[in-house]
């Protein structure tokens, strides 16, 4: 059985509007498998957001789309998906975002998903995680919000996350719906990782370095080659 060959490619969302309503079919997708049909980080209004960007996660072979994820930046101009999601049911989501959006930029990784045929591989977890974080110290953002899923918590401790414990029960919400779980966690130190385990500091060390690298990465189904290029050099 022959590798499968990815590429990891990052871009400003406004200037590629075909590349993101690719991302937006291919996230709908995956998500009406889990009988969901509509929640606020898979609204288009961020294809216009002068301040998202998107990795798209690209078969190398043939172009066809195995995932992909957001890095929204937080601003006037557009609530970020965390404050419309937990916002429901603990308002101090805004007050949070605030505090650290007037001392520095403030994101978001969102939207983070993967196609069924690359499920296991890692792509749609710990390296669209890995590379977000990239863009963000790219992006000099200094702290980063993120709701993740029961499956993913782990995966962002490892990556520097924590849980924001502050928010709904120690962190945790009933999103997007009543049977699932959602945990609100966040990087306050993206310059440092403090939290992050010594190989996730040293991959995003690597990639302020050189951020178009090729590298064969590891998940539980096996191995993945992976095309990065995470150096918005078209901006």
């Amino acid at each position: 059985m022959n590798m499968i060959s990815a590429t990891f490619r990052a871009f400003r969302a406004v200037d590629e509007p075909k590349s993101c309503a690719s991302f937006i079919e291919g996230h709908r997708k995956v998500l009406e498998i889990y009988g969901i049909t509509m929640i606020t980080s898979n609204k288009p209004l961020w294809t216009n957001h002068k301040n998202t960007y998107v990795v798209l996660v690209e078969s190398k072979i043939d172009g066809r789309l195995f995932g992909g994820a957001r890095l929204q930046i937080a601003d006037e101009e557009l609530m970020l998906p965390i404050e419309e999601a937990v916002g429901k049911v603990d308002t101090k989501i805004h007050d949070l975002v605030k505090q650290h959006s007037e001392k520095h930029l403030t994101a978001e990784l969102c939207g983070l998903w993967n196609s069924r045929e690359v499920a296991g591989y890692g792509i749609g977890s710990a390296h669209l995680t890995k590379a977000i974080i990239v863009l963000a110290r790219k992006l000099n953002v200094k702290t980063l919000f993120a709701l993740c899923a029961p499956a993913t918590v782990r995966m962002g401790g490892r990556a520097g996350f924590v849980i924001e414990r502050a928010l709904g029960n120690d962190g945790f919400f009933n999103y997007p719906k009543l049977d699932l779980v959602a945990t609100a966690m966040v990087i306050r130190d993206v310059n440092e990782l403090s939290h992050a385990t010594e190989d996730n500091q040293l991959f995003v060390k690597e990639f302020d370095k050189n951020p178009t690298q090729d590298r064969i990465e590891r998940g539980p189904k096996g191995e993945i080659m992976i095309a990065y290029d995470l150096s918005l050099d078209k901006l």
